[in-house]
């Protein structure tokens, strides 16, 4: 038994304890021990006879240590085992339907005995789900559509999971003498808002000669959390990661790796006009070089933008490759200056341990100077988020004045004193105007009686519009990608009462959310309603994942001049109160 299998039947002990109703602690424990054996650079059956080292793994304690041992002893845990003889493999499955837990799972278990995705769907459409305790007709109701829900977005993977697993593929293989360059392309290259497969290209030496290659393909069946090898080809390694994800891993040599990087990013539409236009010209482009229609002479190959100035068209980012007029645009050459990381001076939606952030204003501060802003905002919730803790009037004032203390005290970064106020069923906000007055900005979010009707919304949202105190609207659409469809509402409408109103929306950067997208964002420049990028952090590692936003910002066409966070400090903090230059 390798570390993979190894892993593999402590996290399936786990699940199966979760859905037993174990404790959370015990749970745990078989979790950590599996992440832990299955990152180990060296195999466990290498040290296993030494307990001593095995003890010295972080996450493996001596009831773990006896674990493993009856595992290489016997050739299974009992335990598990048990489980799955007690219960199914196919129970493992309902643990990814939002909203089935292992509580309800265990329920429907006891009283039917049914234990895969298709017998649960058919009792709750046959009305045998409602019956049960603790549950009932709306009930059922939800798990009939999360489970629509589950079946739509299978094999679907958010932008950050994607990035992290691409990064950690990346990692391996340059350890590998030989390999030069590592890129991952498709939909993550792209800055898709979520990800299927996953390509990878390749290469240098170890790609170009047999030995070496097969050699670089052994070293990669070694990648911890690698579960299935899919196959195994001359050029080609593809697999399954633990999660699901499938990944092409595509060995190249220097002279097509141009030519492959732009065929493998896509998107599929902009790949065939590209092909089309070469086509014209007296070109064939494939993956493997742009050549010569009378001859098949290569012309480029090395560079997409080698393949693209052949082409007679100015680079194309890959974010804007979706045919949506980018090559008409690169053709004229006026493709947008698109924004970039660096342009942003602040972030201006951040949670502090006040309400249900984990870092304190200090520590946010101090995040924020590491990565070079001019200036920030502390946004932390009101009243109506009660699980959050949210603050009322009194606790509000109070607050802006922490904020302003902190200001003071610490040097190179102005911190505005902000609010996440939410926008009641009614369309009022959740604080008095009295306090949101005295509020630097304030962010107007939705969190709650989401079912509203599309002409409710509208309505509620245009009333949060037209209050005087709103600066922009957060997270507009309340999606939750992969969990949560976006409210309906007029966008139109919205877009229009924004821009008269002088309020902005905001591009929530947190991978979760990716709101609003970047149809809509780019819907908003053609109304002239300007953008704030965020991070929405609840912690100071939260601030890294302004990239996610900034992808797609790019992906809409948007420049810096059509988001207000690139200002300078005080044309910003004008900005928020409605006066745009």
């Amino acid at each position: 038994m390798d570390n993979k299998a190894i892993a593999g039947v402590l996290y399936e002990t786990a699940d199966l304890l979760e859905i037993d109703g174990q404790d959370s602690f015990r749970i745990r424990s078989y979790r950590n021990a599996a992440q832990a054996i299955e990152a180990l650079p060296q195999q466990i059956a290498d040290l296993i006879a030494e307990p001593k080292k095995v003890l010295e793994i972080p996450g493996i304690g001596k009831g773990m240590l006896a674990n493993l041992n009856e595992m290489f002893k016997e050739g299974r845990l009992q335990l598990h085992a048990d489980l799955l003889k007690r219960y199914q493999p196919s129970m493992l499955d309902l643990l990814k339907i939002q909203g089935l837990g292992p509580k309800t799972i265990s329920l429907i278990w006891s009283a039917y005995q049914v234990s895969d995705l298709e017998g649960v769907e058919k009792l709750a459409r046959e009305g045998k789900i409602q019956i049960l305790p603790r549950m009932g007709e709306k009930q059922e109701q939800k798990l009939l559509k999360a489970i629509q829900d589950y079946r739509r977005i299978a094999g679907r993977y958010l932008l950050d999971v994607a990035e992290n697993e691409a990064q950690k593929i990346a990692d391996h293989l340059r350890n590998f003498p030989g390999v030069e360059k590592v890129t991952p392309a498709g939909s993550l290259r792209r800055g898709r808002e979520t990800v299927g497969d996953l390509d990878v290209l390749v290469t240098g030496n170890a790609c170009i000669h047999d030995v070496e290659r097969e050699q670089c393909i052994d070293h990669i069946i070694k990648l911890p959390g690698l579960m299935e090898i899919i196959v195994r080809g001359e050029n080609k390694v593809s697999f399954r990661l633990r999660g699901g994800m499938q990944v092409d891993v595509r060995f190249l040599s220097p002279d097509s790796f141009g030519a492959a990087l732009q065929y493998f990013t896509g998107s599929k539409a902009h790949n065939v006009a590209l092909r089309q236009r070469a086509l014209k010209m007296g070109y064939t482009l494939s993956e493997y070089s742009l050549a010569r229609l009378e001859n098949e002479k290569g012309v480029a190959g090395k560079t997409e933008e080698d393949i693209y100035a052949k082409l007679k068209l100015d680079y194309i980012p890959p974010e804007l490759r979706e045919n949506q007029g980018e090559i008409d645009a690169a053709e004229k050459h006026a493709l947008p200056a698109l924004i970039s990381q660096t342009d942003l001076r602040g972030d201006v939606h951040m949670h502090t341990v006040e309400t249900d952030g984990r870092k304190t204003i200090e520590e946010m501060a101090e995040a924020a100077i590491e990565r070079g802003y001019k200036y920030m905002a502390i946004t932390d919730h009101s009243k109506n988020l009660a699980f959050a803790n949210g603050l009322d009037d009194k606790r509000a004032l109070e607050h802006i004045q922490r904020i302003r203390e902190a200001d003071k005290k610490i040097d190179g970064i102005k911190i505005f004193a902000g609010i996440e106020v939410d926008i009641l069923a009614d369309g009022s906000l959740d604080l008095s105007d009295s306090v949101l007055e005295q509020m630097d900005l304030v962010i107007a979010s939705v969190h709650s009686h989401f079912n509203q009707s599309p002409a409710e919304m509208t309505a509620r949202l245009l009333k949060a519009i037209e209050n005087p105190n709103t600066s922009f609207i957060g997270h507009p659409t309340g999606r939750m990608l992969l969990r949560r469809d976006a409210y309906q509402f007029d966008i139109d409408a919205i877009l229009r009462a924004a821009a008269k109103n002088k309020v902005a929306m905001e591009l929530n950067s947190y991978p979760d959310r990716l709101d609003l997208c970047d149809r809509h964002l780019r819907r908003a420049k053609q109304r002239g309603v300007k953008i704030v990028i965020n991070t929405d952090s609840h912690h100071t590692a939260h601030l890294d994942k302004i990239r996610y936003g900034i992808l797609q910002a790019r992906r809409a066409w948007l420049t810096r001049d059509d988001v207000l966070n690139t200002l300078p400090t005080q044309q910003f903090a004008k900005a928020m109160k409605h006066i745009w230059a």
